[in-house]
């Protein structure tokens, strides 16, 4: 099973807490710095972007993840002396069928919805296409949003879950507490300033889904597909004044936000039904077991 994944390497426990550390705290580091700025966090973003501009804020923004990443293999391979596909999978190797299967589904509906919600509220939306600026976007983003998301997913979902599975020895650890520190981590985004502390029920709901499909599927596939179709396709179509990724997206939204159906629609309707398609195509079974068993003394492997 997935979490007994982390026993193929040179366990050490206390191996899994220098990544965390490290991490986590550049992060609490960066919440800190914003909270005493006594600069709303949209004000300081806008103000970055007149300096910067858009592509080099984006730049500065993503580009942080490509070493983040590159220190976390390099951590696994040779101080856990794991192989990364044992940190992504049981299969004997990376299933990319999975990945691409739940890009393309992502990446769908998050077109058809913004599609019909252009067509039902056009007078909410801009057209910001310009054919120079998106090209440079297209190039960047398809470059750097995979190395971002995969980032959080192989940091949450593998490396996160399988030290805290092996340190406590039951699944269900790894389930909660992986989703509560994956939305922490967005406490600091500008969406919060602006829809409240309710959208954590959004980005904590978002890790209990990619932990659950993460678990019952036993590999990483995808949770990496879905996040990378959430973020890049986002990031290409839509984009408004008070989210994260400030980018020249084909979009620009300009509503006021709706943290009700922001939050119900995907954390209640959504994720339920992406769960159900994903359990019928993958013939999922042993829900109990997987998520909440005990987590067992020795790996297993699956064709």
């Amino acid at each position: 099973m997935y979490i007994e994944q982390g026993r193929k390497g040179s366990i050490g426990l206390w191996k899994y807490l220098f990544p965390p550390i490290g991490f986590l705290g550049l992060m609490a580091l960066n919440i800190l710095m914003a909270l005493q700025g006594g600069t709303e966090t949209e004000a300081m973003m806008h103000e970055q972007i007149e300096k910067l501009g858009k592509p080099i804020f984006f730049l500065i923004a993503v580009g942080p993840f490509v070493v983040f990443l590159g220190a976390l293999f390099f951590w696994v391979k040779f101080v856990h002396q794991q192989r990364i596909t044992s940190l992504t999978t049981v299969r004997k190797k990376i299933d990319w069928k999975r990945v691409f299967f739940i890009f393309t589904l992502m990446s769908m509906y998050i077109i058809i919805t913004t599609g019909i919600d252009y067509w039902m509220t056009p007078e909410q939306y801009e057209l910001n296409f310009e054919l120079k600026p998106f090209l440079l976007l297209l190039v960047m983003a398809i470059l750097l949003i995979p190395i971002q998301t995969s980032f959080e997913e192989y940091f949450f979902r593998a490396y996160l879950m399988q030290g805290l599975g092996l340190a406590t020895k039951w699944r269900w650890v790894p389930l909660v507490v992986s989703p509560i520190i994956f939305g922490l981590m967005h406490i600091a985004n500008p969406e919060v300033a602006k829809l409240g502390p309710v959208i954590m029920v959004y980005y904590i709901g978002s890790g209990l889904f990619l932990s659950i499909i993460t678990l019952m599927d036993d590999g990483l596939e995808l949770a990496l597909g879905f996040h990378a179709a959430n973020n890049l396709v986002t990031a290409l179509l839509v984009t408004s004044s008070w989210t994260a990724f400030q980018t020249d997206s084909i979009l620009l939204y300009n509503g006021a936000p709706e943290s009700a159906l922001e939050i119900v629609l995907p954390v209640c309707i959504v994720f339920p039904v992406l769960i159900l398609i994903l359990a019928k195509k993958y013939k999922w079974t042993g829900w109990k077991g997987k998520l909440f068993g005990r987590v067992l003394p020795s790996y297993t492997t699956a064709e």
